[in-house]
């Protein structure tokens, strides 16, 4: 038995069908989110009991990535595999540092994009777009992004629980390639990407059941393959690192040694050449 559909549900959504940006929502404490990925979300937790303290650390990444970005002036933004924009958006952190900071989001998601529409009715200076990753130049060449997005002033590009989700068919370095084109010297690319280095069967066995379960699977990679992702960028300290170890807060910072080989996660900021930053 499915969720009665919510006010903010889109009519054309799938109630049965889970979805990668709902169930991440619900790892992360979030409420919009059904019966079916709930479900889903609690047998990924069997396998790996973690996962909603990765899902918190993927946000905090994802955050303190921003605001090293907004630190180097960057005050535009471009949200890839946004999920449900809640829990600390791109919005909010960038505009701590940069209070004009101007962000699209962008998931395939309806739900996502539904609640994303509504949190950014009033925001002149935040879009939230349907489109595929899959293909980036369609994002590009979307006239809100055009709208928002002056290309010829760097760039903050994010991509995190994204690419872990594209192919070796769909081609995930010509994606980041596509994209790397169109941004400027000083452009920041924000990537976390799950791996499969060092884990353990049952986390092997976990992504064996997201795959079966799911209408989005997971092609996790290893760090050398990740680092090639970011081909043509100049690579940010402390390079491509576990996640909880991407430049942890002072107060983050003994747990994240701890926590050394817990997360499937890895994550790096890289500039694209031809300006100083960092």
């Amino acid at each position: 038995m499915t969720d009665s559909r919510p006010e903010w549900a889109p009519a054309a959504i799938n109630l049965d069908q889970p979805s990668s940006a709902r169930v991440w929502d619900y790892f992360l404490g979030g409420s919009h989110n059904f019966e079916v990925d709930r479900r889903v979300a609690e047998q990924a937790i069997a396998f790996k009991p973690d996962m909603p303290d990765l899902a918190r650390q993927v946000r905090m990444f994802l955050q303190r990535a921003v605001r090293t970005a907004a630190a180097a002036g960057i005050d535009q933004y471009i949200d890839i595999g946004a999920g449900v924009p809640t829990m600390g958006p791109v919005h909010e952190t960038a505009r701590e540092t940069v209070p004009g900071a101007r962000v699209v989001y962008v998931d395939h998601d309806p739900v996502a994009v539904a609640h994303g529409e509504v949190i950014l009715a009033d925001d002149p200076g935040a879009v939230f777009i349907q489109a595929d990753a899959r293909s980036p130049q369609a994002i590009l060449d979307h006239p809100e992004v055009r709208a928002l997005i002056d290309f010829d002033r760097p760039v903050a590009v994010l991509l995190c629980s994204l690419l872990h989700f594209v192919s070796a068919a769909d081609d995930p370095a010509a994606l980041v390639k596509t994209l790397q084109a169109a941004m400027a010297p000083g452009s920041h690319l924000i990537v976390q990407h799950a791996s499969n280095d060092g884990q353990s069967g049952d986390v092997v066995k976990m992504l064996q059941m997201w795959n079966t379960n799911s209408p989005e699977p997971m092609y996790w990679r290893t760090h050398d393959e990740i680092e090639a992702l970011l081909d043509g960028f100049t690579i940010l300290e402390p390079g491509v690192v576990q996640v909880q170890l991407w430049r942890p807060d002072a107060e983050e910072q003994a747990r994240a040694e701890q926590d050394h080989d817990r997360y499937a996660s890895y994550a790096a900021v890289g500039v694209k050449p031809g300006s100083t930053t960092g």
